[in-house]
């Protein structure tokens, strides 16, 4: 086995498959947006990229599940996301798809700080409803569990979180290409990573990750999920069998998978 940072997290991730795969995102994401039920690019803060979509629910809304897109925190757009939103909304979930600053402009920290933003913007366009549920891909499933984490204590906490194929610890990519834009050292990738600030009485977690990715991102889910639950935090791990780290968003974004179902369940019983 390759045990190399740069294997595990760039080119042993990598399918032949991808660019049709994503191309085929960004045609269904188009034809999300031109059916006309949403909003594009509302603002959450002065940056350009501080920007989020919403599409609202159909009928009465039973929460808001807010969507930040992968791109390892420096590149891809929620644009290309969107296609994710219909079947969320089919079931009674506003959807908010977020962009946000992107390395080297700004460091991962500041990324996260201008995301947090976000939060009560989204929360205003959904009416006040306070059952908000954080998901994220790659990148995006580190973003939204620092959100979590930022909002524990909060007189609004987050319902619930759903971190698909994330990345925790972020040690291991000091050592990778991906830090020619990233500019972390040891001790900035402790700091941004929440694997080592996981406390008790934080949001339910659904922890996903694909049964084809790279070891490494499959200890990443495990490790975390543990942590979750060591703390006293309630915590599912979804192992997608046969998901490479893009083709698990077809399971995330279809009604008829059981990952679909375990999402709708971080909104309660009545969203199950």
């Amino acid at each position: 086995m390759n045990d190399d940072p740069q294997y595990q997290y760039v080119q042993g991730q990598a399918r032949p498959s991808f660019p049709a795969l994503l191309a085929d995102y960004e045609a269904r994401s188009r034809a999300a947006a031109a059916a006309g039920d949403c909003t594009l690019d509302l603002r959450y803060g002065p940056h350009a990229r501080q920007t989020f979509d919403f599409f609202p629910a159909r009928g009465k809304a039973r929460g808001t599940l807010v969507y930040f897109h992968a791109g390892y925190w420096q590149s891809r757009d929620k644009s290309g996301f969107r296609f994710i939103a219909p079947a969320y909304a089919q079931a009674g979930l506003h959807v908010a798809l977020v962009n946000y600053p992107l390395c080297p402009e700004v460091s991962v920290a500041a990324l996260v700080e201008a995301a947090r933003a976000c939060v009560p913007a989204i929360r205003g366009q959904a009416g006040g409803d306070g059952t908000l549920v954080l998901a994220g891909h790659s990148a995006g499933a580190h973003i939204a569990v620092e959100l979590a984490l930022a909002q524990q204590d909060s007189a609004t906490p987050i319902a619930g979180v759903a971190a698909l194929s994330g990345i925790y610890d972020l040690g291991p990519l000091v050592a990778t290409t991906l830090n020619d834009k990233l500019q972390l050292d040891g001790a900035s990738a402790k700091a941004c990573s929440p694997l080592h600030r996981v406390r008790a009485g934080a949001a339910p977690a659904l922890v996903v990750v694909g049964g084809a990715e790279t070891p490494d991102f499959m200890a990443q889910s495990r490790n975390f999920h543990e942590a979750w639950s060591a703390a006293g935090n309630r915590s599912a791990l979804h192992i997608e069998p046969g998901a490479d780290h893009f083709s698990l968003l077809q399971s995330f974004a279809s009604p008829v998978s059981r990952l679909f179902g375990e999402v709708l369940g971080l909104f309660g019983s009545d969203a199950a």
